[in-house]
């Protein structure tokens, strides 16, 4: 349904008339050397997650199905229609202070997208291996202690103190096979999720958030009110549209 609607076409439609042999010639489908369609809009699906329902549940995502629904909005590029799927799932933007500890083989990869945040105004706090990766790249960020260690730090802040006070606006923390920290990295979503504070554990959407998150502050994005597709449609032209006003909607 989600890439009908993105694309204009009902492909239930053209999978029924492909199964009885019937002709689809007039139904507009795209082909696999089709390219820019749609044109004018990105569509972008977000899922929801009920972890906050399932207590001591693990919030990282395996190869189970684990979502409970799902959220797809409309944006002129693919950071507007992203940023406007997340906020759609109850996502708060973060005001202040952000939360980093990712696996070691990805510390790098997240200086870009950390210095990106920093430029924004954020504080950042970091675990200790994260946080001396991100200092060594020129990324200033206060290190703090992992949970397990509370205690043993001498006055170094835990992270999980930080959370359970909700010094933290939002967590980042992105595990990979080969993390050793499995209970600290547990205790940081787990909590996250419990004081409801945002988690993210996917590289890849810390870097489309980082982007679309910079391109906010810049006034590139400013429509975040979601609008219903009903909405989207009337405000369409003839020349927009990829179906006709009789077809499939």
């Amino acid at each position: 349904p989600f890439v009908s609607k993105t694309m204009g076409v009902d492909f239930i439609e053209a999978a029924t008339k492909a199964i009885v042999g019937a002709d689809t010639s007039d139904m507009n489908l795209p082909t696999l050397e089709t390219r820019g369609r749609p044109a004018n809009y990105v569509g972008v699906k977000a899922p929801m997650f009920s972890f906050t329902r399932l207590r001591g549940s693990d919030p990282v995502l395996g190869v189970e199905m684990a979502s409970t629904g799902e959220v797809a909005c409309f944006g002129k590029n693919k950071e507007e229609a992203f940023l406007k799927a997340l906020l759609s799932t109850g996502f708060k933007m973060p005001k202040k202070n952000i939360l980093l500890s990712v696996q070691s083989s990805l510390e790098n990869d997240m200086t870009h997208s950390a210095y990106q945040l920093h430029e924004l105004g954020y504080n950042l706090f970091a675990t200790k291996a994260t946080g001396e990766v991100l200092k060594k790249n020129g990324v200033p960020c206060t290190i703090v202690g992992y949970p397990t260690e509370k205690g043993q730090d001498g006055d170094m802040t835990n992270a999980l103190d930080l959370i359970r006070e909700k010094e933290i606006c939002m967590v980042v923390n992105v595990p990979t096979y080969e993390s050793k920290r499995l209970e600290d990295n547990f205790q940081m979503r787990r909590t996250a999720v419990d004081f409801g504070i945002p988690l993210v554990t996917n590289m890849n959407l810390v870097k489309v958030f980082a982007d679309a998150a910079h391109m906010h502050n810049e006034g590139e994005i400013t429509d975040l009110d979601p609008k219903t597709l009903f909405e989207h449609y009337q405000s369409e032209t003839d020349a927009d549209a990829w179906t006709r006003p009789d077809e499939f909607h």
